[in-house]
C-alpha cells in the first residue's frame, strides 16, 4: 500500500456492510484512524466502531460530542449507509418510504451537517455520498430506493457548492451491482444466488459484476489529495452497464 492517506481520521457510516468494511480495511491500510458508526456490530479490525442510528438526531449528536472530545477533527467522512426495498410505489408503505428516506437521505444529511464543523478544521476536509446508477435509470421494483438516490445525488451537488469555499470536496459514488449480502438478499428471493449473479454478470460489458474492494477502491482516491480537484461529481462504477442500449442483451 502507499499510505495515501497516513495521517488522516475518517468516518464511515454503514461501517459492518459489506462496501463499508471493504472501505474501512483499504483506509486502516493506506494510514488513516478510521471511525466506523453502524446500526449492526461489524468486523472490528483496527478501527474504531460505534453502534449508532443514524437517523436518530440526538443519538448522533451525542455521538459527535464524543467525538469531538476524543479527535477534535475529521478529514474524511464516507456516507454509506444506505437499505433497500424491492416494490413499487403501489405495494410500498407510508412506514417503509419514510424509513428508506430516513437511512439513506436524512442520515447522509444528519452525518454531514454533524461532521461540518470537524471537518473545518481539515486542511482538505472531504464527504463522499453513496448514490446509485439508480439514481440515473430505473430498475424495475425499486422505486422508493431509486428516488432516495435521486436526493442523494442532488444533495452532493448541492453541499459541494456550499462548502467548496470552505475547502471542503463532496462527491457521490454510484455503484452497480456489487456483490455483497445486500445483493444476495435480494436475489435469494428469486431462486439460485449462484445462477442469478451469473445472470447479472452477463448485462455487463465487463461481463463481470463488482466487489466491495473495488468500490472501496474508487473511494480511497476521493479521499486522497490525488483527487483535490474532484468535487460535485457523481462517479458511476458499473463495469459498464449503463453504458449500452439493454435491449442489446435480450
Amino acid at each position: 500500500m502507499s499510505d495515501r492517506l497516513l495521517g488522516k481520521r475518517a468516518l464511515v457510516t454503514g461501517g459492518a456492510g459489506g462496501i463499508g468494511t471493504a472501505i474501512c480495511r483499504r483506509f486502516v491500510e493506506e494510514g488513516a484512524e478510521v471511525i466506523s458508526l453502524d446500526i449492526a456490530s461489524g468486523k472490528l479490525v483496527g478501527w474504531t466502531e460505534f453502534q449508532v442510528d443514524i437517523t436518530d438526531q440526538a443519538e448522533l449528536q451525542e455521538l459527535f460530542g464524543k467525538i469531538q472530545t476524543k479527535w477534535n477533527w475529521l478529514d474524511v467522512v464516507v456516507n454509506a449507509a444506505g437499505i433497500e426495498i424491492e416494490k413499487t410505489i403501489e405495494e410500498t408503505t407510508l412506514a417503509e418510504w419514510n424509513r428508506i428516506f430516513a437511512i439513506n437521505v436524512t442520515g447522509t444529511f444528519l452525518v454531514s451537517k454533524l461532521s461540518l464543523p470537524l471537518l473545518r478544521k481539515s486542511d482538505k476536509g472531504n464527504i463522499i455520498n453513496f448514490g446509485s446508477y439508480d439514481g440515473f435509470i430505473a430498475d424495475p421494483k425499486l422505486a422508493a430506493y431509486c428516488a432516495t438516490k435521486g436526493a442523494i445525488h442532488a444533495l452532493t451537488k448541492a453541499m459541494a457548492c456550499d462548502h467548496g469555499p470552505e475547502g471542503i470536496r463532496v462527491n457521490a459514488i454510484c455503484p452497480g451491482f456489487v456483490d455483497t449480502p445486500m445483493l444476495e438478499s435480494f436475489v435469494g428471493e428469486n431462486g439460485s444466488v449462484q445462477d442469478l449473479k451469473k445472470d447479472i454478470e452477463k448485462l455487463h460489458p465487463t461481463n463481470t459484476m463488482g466487489q466491495p474492494e473495488d468500490i472501496a477502491s474508487l473511494v480511497l482516491w476521493l479521499a486522497s489529495d490525488e483527487a483535490r480537484y474532484a468535487s460535485g461529481q457523481l462517479w458511476v462504477m458499473d463495469g459498464g452497464l449503463t453504458a449500452q442500449v439493454q435491449q442489446m442483451n435480450l
